[in-house]
């Protein structure tokens, strides 16, 4: 069974492109007799004539141009091929798959992959945020590359990286009895409606590390998935939210809205970016890391 390779189509073109063996064996670094038992070889493997002599030139039959049109078709896609590989293997191209556990991170997000993308034009970013088997699991199982979390849970074989800190706050519309206060108490939140995003309440740290500890709940929670609608909500006094600060302020030319810190400490937070030991060598993943870490509110 003949086996047609590439290098018989390297062959087939450059003979066709100048025209003898002896220019052709210049091209392709062979010598002129190497090249003349390459040209027999490859009619022996193929079972048919692909030249015929006139002169000191070489016709192709009616197979070698067939085969000649398949290389030049062939042979280019060959090429970008193994340029794309290379890149890929030097961390130069690909899709960053991003996923998202932090619901307010998304402004932060368009602030750092805008001019990321301007840095790395051959490389598409797609963010996610519903995984199959939750942040870690997904990160684990290669369904994204870059896990964004206020919470990282330590695995081996994961590595995150703090980019940015900032402070929990509550949030409330002009007209709100607690406007205009510096801190609120868990016990002055019972009798609100506390708008947040649509996650379990064992994932807010509003729950977890504020309401829950004091033994509080909310006298309603309503879920909304976008930040725009939550801060319309809260400046219409259809309830309170808690957001980091740096969101609320970048909100205020817009909402008439009021930070409230979380007890007289506040809740201090940070944003870290996770991803596999095992990509350490990718460059355009590091340097998305080493990118959103200068860019902070």
């Amino acid at each position: 069974m003949s086996v047609l390779q590439r290098n018989h189509l390297m062959i087939i073109q450059e003979v066709a492109r100048e025209g003898s063996l002896t220019a052709a064996s210049l091209r392709l670094n062979l010598t002129q007799p190497a090249l003349s038992h390459a040209v027999r070889k490859i009619e022996m493997q193929l079972g048919v004539k692909i030249w015929r002599r006139e002169g000191r030139s070489l016709i192709l039959t009616q197979a070698g141009q067939w085969l000649l049109s398949l290389a030049n078709r062939l042979l280019p896609q060959f090429s970008l091929a193994e340029e794309r590989l290379e890149q890929f293997a030097n961390g130069e191209r690909g899709t960053l798959r991003i996923g998202m556990e932090c619901h307010p991170c998304y402004q932060w997000l368009l602030n750092v992959v805008s001019p990321y993308l301007e840095l790395w034009p051959k490389v598409d970013v797609d963010v996610r945020q519903k995984f199959q088997f939750g942040g870690i699991g997904a990160i684990l199982s290669n369904e994204i590359d870059i896990l964004v979390t206020p919470d990282p849970l330590h695995k081996p074989g994961l590595n995150f990286t703090p980019v940015f800190d900032y402070e929990l706050v509550l949030v409330v519309g002009s007209g709100h009895r607690l406007y205009g206060i510096d801190c609120v108490t868990p016990e002055q939140l019972a009798d609100e409606t506390l708008i947040t995003y649509p996650v379990p309440s064992e994932r807010l740290d509003i729950y977890t590390q504020f309401l829950q500890p004091a033994g509080i709940a909310p006298r309603q929670q309503k879920q909304i998935e976008t930040t725009d609608i939550m801060l319309v909500m809260v400046a219409h006094g259809r309830g309170v939210a808690a957001l980091p600060r740096w969101l609320v302020d970048e909100y205020a030319s817009r909402f008439d809205l009021h930070s409230v810190r979380l007890g007289e400490n506040g809740i201090a937070k940070q944003i870290f970016l996770g991803r596999r030991e095992t990509d350490a060598d990718v460059q355009y993943l590091t340097n998305f890391i080493e990118f959103a870490a200068d860019h902070k509110y």
